[in-house]
């Protein structure tokens, strides 16, 4: 990602301030020097000191001669910026490439650079260019981290002219900037089997049958390669072109992420909260489900979703999927607190057992919620669901009576509707818990719980 523009129209529009803006750009020194000759003219006159007049009048016209040189000055500079990456998760570092070319027929003077950035990333980089010779160039870089996700502005570039002595300083600005997009941390997940999870790909596959008989057949267009025992010859002479059976179809997996984002349901703030840790999982659930071939969707409490993405989600396993990921990866990266109270608008949205696996982050869960959460089993094919409660993160157990029995019950109604539910605790992994989930969904089918059809996930 590069951004770049010349210094030339900002200096044209700084034109328009005249000398007040030259005076303006007078350093400490340059003031005190405009100061003390005036102080020297004085006294000279009061005193009637021809000598002192001479002295004073040149403290007081070095700093104005310095000022409207520097303002004369025309460089014309065009300068570009590049992230390395562009999206970068939380927590890791990203490097940004700043660009200077000197574009005009003029050497330019000595040129401090300075980039704008946001205080979550860091202090505000700053560098000492040298003269730069005609046709020149000069690059430098700096680093940014942020344990904080978001969309944060760089830029816009300034450049800082100063004349030899030091005595004025002039800002020339750049008009565009770049966004660095910092993505929840994603953490590699292990590959493991949830039964009844989902029909799809791999060793649950199905396909559904479009030949239900000879006359129920639905027909397309030949294409080359189609094997030739599947032309069927009644479509044929009705359209008049040759046609085939589509006697099967395969059916992707599919899989539902749902985040709870309820503001009351999750407690604290910062990179160490419930709710981020839920966000961090829901995108490493997207990514891993996405690698696995699954088509994945995207689902809150509010019932929205990602921009742009289909009916049955996002294709995993083609060449869209790394845009599907970096779509969703985008949407997290902003994603906050709603203004709900509740689940039943993610549970209209779900569709009657089409829903293949349905992997859900919960936060506290009162009694309402936690039916509402419990009916959204019955159409999915398997759920799983990673419960963080106010009791194990937010506070001390002993400083709320009840709250660890309470989350116990929620749990309770989860698994007695079929869920996989699992209660996360402070600082918990999501590999750890993955492979948990693994092993309580494989021990209820083994006692005698719901099976479904398998499939790998």
């Amino acid at each position: 990602m590069t951004s770049g523009s010349t210094g030339q129209a900002e200096a044209e529009r700084d034109e328009k301030g005249g000398i007040r803006t030259a005076l303006a750009g007078l350093t400490t020194r340059g003031r005190s020097f405009l100061a003390a000759g005036v102080a020297a003219a004085v006294c000279a006159y009061v005193l009637g000191q021809s000598d002192l007049l001479r002295v004073g009048l040149l403290l007081s016209v070095l700093p104005l001669v310095c000022a409207t040189v520097l303002y004369r000055t025309r460089y014309r500079v065009s300068g570009s910026r590049r992230l390395s990456p562009a999206r970068v998760p939380a927590g890791s570092e990203a490097r940004v490439h700043l660009r200077m070319d000197n574009v005009s027929r003029l050497p330019t003077g000595l040129l401090m650079l300075q980039d704008r950035v946001p205080y979550v990333l860091g202090p505000r980089p700053r560098f000492v260019l040298d003269r730069v010779e005609p046709g020149g160039r000069r690059e430098v870089s700096y680093r940014v981290r942020s344990d904080l996700r978001g969309r944060y502005p760089l830029g816009p570039l300034q450049l800082r002219l100063s004349d030899p002595f030091g005595m004025c300083e002039l800002t020339r600005s750049f008009s565009t900037y770049d966004t660095l997009t910092v993505i929840p941390r994603v953490d590699p997940l292990p590959p493991v089997r949830f039964s009844g999870e989902a029909k799809g790909y791999g060793d649950g596959r199905q396909r559904s049958l479009a030949l239900a008989g000879e006359d129920d057949v639905i027909p397309r267009g030949y294409r080359y390669g189609d094997d030739l025992r599947r032309v069927h010859w009644r479509s044929t002479a009705r359209y008049g072109e040759l046609m085939v059976r589509r006697e099967e179809q395969p059916q992707r997996a599919r899989c539902t992420v749902l985040l709870d984002t309820r503001g009351p349901a999750f407690q604290g703030a910062g990179p160490d909260s419930a709710f981020e840790w839920a966000v961090s999982g829901t995108a490493s659930v997207l990514v891993h489900m996405l690698e696995r071939g699954f088509s994945v969707r995207l689902l809150t409490d509010t019932g929205s979703s990602v921009p742009g993405e289909g009916a049955d989600g996002f294709a995993g396993a083609s060449q869209e999927s790394a845009d599907a990921a970096g779509l969703m990866m985008d949407t997290l990266a902003v994603i906050d607190h709603s203004d709900s109270t509740g689940l039943s608008r993610a549970y209209d949205l779900l569709r009657g057992g089409n829903e293949g696996l349905l992997v859900a982050f919960f936060g506290d869960l009162d009694e309402e919620q936690a039916t509402v959460a419990a009916k959204m089993r019955q159409r999915s094919g398997g759920a799983v669901a990673f419960v963080l409660d106010s009791g194990t993160w937010g506070r001390e157990p002993t400083d709320v009576p009840g709250a660890l029995d309470r989350g116990e019950e929620r749990l309770r109604m989860l698994r007695e509707a079929g869920w996989t539910a699992l209660s996360v605790p402070r600082g918990a992994s999501l590999n750890d818990l993955w492979r948990q989930a693994d092993r309580a969904r494989t021990d209820a089918v083994a006692t005698g719980g719901v099976l479904g059809e398998g499939g790998a996930a």
